[in-house]
């Protein structure tokens, strides 16, 4: 017999925080709006760069941008200049920089501003480097090995220079070491700093680690990645060593396996985890047929039995228990069905699943000569039919329900028809940072994206679902619904300036001033997000898809709770709220507010209102006057005083009338104003 052949994964395989970063940031503004394009690929990955194009995030060189796009600088990051040509075209920028790169443009801005020269350790066509030397005011030069290095201190005289050595984020730990020490010997006022990114060096170091004790290395990364063939670099000293974009291209250029005894998967910093897990899996399955190819004696015992491992046959339930089902095959062997080979639901019992006397359809997963006990599986012949129709599925549009069972790395497993379908997280999240744990043992409706017949898989997406029949819902309402008409909805998101409330699919907004008769309330005193509400539509605009509601109700009108209980001649408390140079305003019932006209508020001559009323202060007051049609009220506190000091105000009425009249009519006028503003 054969050894297994062992795979090793590296824990560092994979997008580091810069890269991952940067591709989520793309996907939140492409949630946020349409307009949306990268400065060239967002990362060095195929797979991603299409999936984003897909979705709207074209990738463009500076001179395509154009004014009102959001443009996102990617994580190898740009130089000043970029910015202010995109300011220039009048683009919104969203800056997703690699903060360790962002560290090395600091670096190389102030080292440069104070007169020494930047060297930089990397590749100098690499779009990180472009970005770093164009931070630099003075000289700037790249280089990526040690005779490089020596060349540009011979030619630029840079031995009695003072300078700055830095080093690409992604770029040789080994051969950076060496580079540095020979900086120092060739100009003694370098100054060197260490600037290869963390994960980079962890990256390297265990590449080499893993190379050492493996037969076989596979690389996975972008054809135009630095930090991918450098992997591939270090790895090809130690083993046997191939690097590919994706699984279909394993497939293509993999090598002789027959000597592969233990091989090892790492990736570079832009290669989605998915993308490593499919290689993990190809190569799993491509060392295991060769395990199978040559492993003649196992062939030879198989082709000597009537019941041979991966036949189907039919069996007849004898028993059941918690552990496993027996069945009669009608051979001299036993069949035997594992409880965890009946079916994927581990909510269910064997008995829940199968009954004594039933006949199954099973294949064969071991055989036993020595017991004469053959191995069975029932779920993977129930996975294999159901896989039939996720194929049918696929081809009709059709949308499938199935529960959330496990929650992977990179998206969560859905069982339907027996078959586990793939969902990826940015298929199966309603919005970015969503916690997908929130999904596990949930039903859920969802279409096949793709399907891989020889390898029996599938990938599905539950967003499109959500999409089509937000989409359909939306239809439906605007078809359906007409202003005045009273819906309810749930309370979405609140703003200063009113709420959003998810209608069902269709999403309408409640301003401020429709939100209550109080304007004075903040929107979130009046609701809370998640509230069920009533709300009647105002305006509606198919074309927009905009739809205005109210949240406010007639009966709670304060116009009609005042007009129903308050009479001219009425006494009344009243509440002082403001106070102008005209007179003071004061609350009768919360919404309504009448004017004590400065002559109002006393018997004497008033110079200053702030003298006798304060805001706060509650007054008896009679009201005096009534325009429902302007919504105006006057109030009056001398009304109701005793007639005291009447000299005093005879000789106020005795002044000029043209000189009291010129005083009076302004302010009159301003109260009226005043008392409009205020309603």
């Amino acid at each position: 017999m054969l050894t297994k052949c062992k795979i090793f994964v590296a824990s560092t395989a994979g997008f580091c925080f810069g890269v991952d970063n940067a591709v989520k940031i793309v996907y939140n503004e492409l949630d946020k709006r349409n307009n949306v394009v990268t400065l060239g690929p967002i990362i060095h990955n195929a797979d991603v760069v299409e999936d984003l194009r897909s979705k709207g995030a074209v990738p463009l060189e500076l001179d395509e941008v154009k004014s009102g796009q959001t443009v996102i600088i990617r994580s190898h990051g740009v130089g000043p200049g970029v910015y202010e040509r995109l300011a220039e075209i009048g683009a919104k920028v969203v800056d997703a920089t690699c903060p360790f790169v962002a560290r090395i443009h600091k670096i190389a801005a102030e080292k440069s501003a104070q007169g020494c020269v930047v060297l930089v350790a990397g590749d100098g066509k690499h779009p990180e480097v472009i970005g770093i030397t164009e931070h630099c005011r003075g000289e700037s030069y790249a280089f990526s090995s040690c005779e490089e290095l020596e060349e540009l201190v011979e030619k630029h005289g840079l031995a009695d220079k003072k300078t700055a050595v830095l080093a690409q984020t992604t770029f040789n730990k080994e051969l950076w070491e060496k580079c540095s020490k020979l900086a120092v010997q060739l100009m003694p006022q370098a100054e060197v700093f260490a600037t290869i990114c963390s994960a980079t060096d962890s990256r390297q170091n265990e590449v080499t680690q893993l190379a050492k004790k493996c037969d076989l290395m596979v690389i996975v990364g972008g054809k135009h990645s630095s930090n991918t063939h450098k992997l591939y670099e270090i790895s090809q000293k130690y083993c046997k060593s191939i690097l590919v974009e994706n699984a279909k291209e394993l497939s293509q250029v993999v090598p002789d396996l027959s000597e592969v005894r233990s091989a090892g998967i790492s990736a570079g910093a832009s290669t989605p985890a998915y993308i490593i897990k499919e290689v993990e899996q190809t190569m799993s399955e491509l060392l295991n047929n060769v395990d199978e190819e040559f492993n003649w004696e196992e062939e030879m015992e198989k082709s000597l039995k009537p019941i041979h491992i991966g036949k189907r046959v039919t069996g007849t339930v004898l028993s059941v228990n918690n552990n496993e089902v027996y069945v009669d095959l009608g051979t001299k062997q036993q069949g035997m069905i594992p409880a965890s080979e009946l079916t994927d639901d581990p909510t269910k019992k064997p008995e829940d699943v199968v009954s004594v006397g039933d006949e199954l359809d099973l294949l064969v997963l071991k055989t036993n000569d020595q017991d004469g006990v053959v191995t069975l599986s029932k779920k993977k012949v129930d996975a294999a039919a159901g896989f039939e129709k996720i194929v049918a599925a696929k081809e009709a549009d059709e949308v499938l329900t199935g529960v959330v069972t496990n929650v992977v790395k990179g998206g969560v497993l859905v069982a339907c028809n027996g078959v586990k379908v793939f969902v990826p997280a940015s298929q199966a999240a309603p919005k970015r940072d969503f916690n997908l744990d929130e999904l596990l043992k949930t039903e859920v409706s969802f279409k096949i994206l793709e399907v891989n017949e020889a390898k029996q898989r599938a990938v599905g997406s539950i967003r499109i679902v959500a999409r089509e029949a937000r989409a359909a819902a939306q239809t439906k309402f605007f078809e359906n619904t007409q202003p005045g008409e009273e819906v309810e909805g749930v309370v979405k998101s609140i703003t200063d300036y009113g709420v959003f409330v998810d209608l069902g699919g269709v999403d309408g907004l409640v301003r401020r001033i429709d939100l209550s008769w109080n304007r004075d309330k903040h929107p979130s005193e009046v609701v809370s997000v998640g509230d069920k509400i009533t709300v009647r539509i105002k305006d509606i605009d198919p074309e927009t898809k905009k739809i205005s509601l109210t949240y406010k109700k007639d009966s709670e009108n304060p116009w009609e709770i005042f007009k129903a209980n308050y009479e001219a001649g009425q006494v009344v408390n009243a509440k002082i709220v403001s106070i102008t140079s005209f007179g003071a305003f004061a609350q009768i019932i919360d919404g309504i507010d009448g004017l004590i006209h400065i002559s109002q508020i006393a018997n004497k001559r008033v110079d200053n209102v702030s003298d006798i009323l304060s805001v706060g202060q509650e007054v008896e007051c009679k009201i005096t006057e009534i325009d429902l049609d302007k919504k105006r009220i006057s109030l009056s506190i001398r009304a109701l005083l005793p007639d005291e000091d009447e000299e005093e105000t005879e000789e106020a009425v005795d002044e000029p009338a043209e000189e009291n009249d010129a005083e009076e009519a302004p302010v009159a006028e301003e109260a009226a104003q005043e008392s409009s503003d205020a309603e």
